[in-house]
């Protein structure tokens, strides 16, 4: 299985500049959409990425370090997967019907 990581590196940068874009309540807005979108990242990631290695035993602390990791990583892939933009848009439209 190959993956395409040019197409999901362009909207990576995508997002960071239209984010440098936005101002005020739709930074605020968009930064949290990101969140939950890092939430959901963490998620799959907690279930997709079983780091278990059975050739080696458990170290101390391994179980810390491997959820950093997964978070850190579901906050840098936030914004890039679509759901924070799909959710962004839905919000602002929400706002602008009332």
């Amino acid at each position: 299985m190959k993956i395409d990581t040019k197409t999901l590196y362009t909207n990576y940068q995508i997002d960071k500049i239209t984010h440098q874009n936005l101002k005020g309540d739709d930074k605020k807005l968009k930064d949290q959409t990101n969140a939950f979108e890092a939430l959901i990242l963490k998620f799959f990631l907690d279930t997709s990425l079983k780091l278990d290695d059975p050739l080696y035993p458990k170290q101390a602390g391994t179980e810390i370090y491997q959820s950093m990791y997964k978070d850190v990583l579901s906050k840098e892939l936030s914004g890039s997967f679509g759901y924070s933009e799909l959710l962004f848009n839905f919000l602002k439209e929400q706002q602008v019907g009332k």
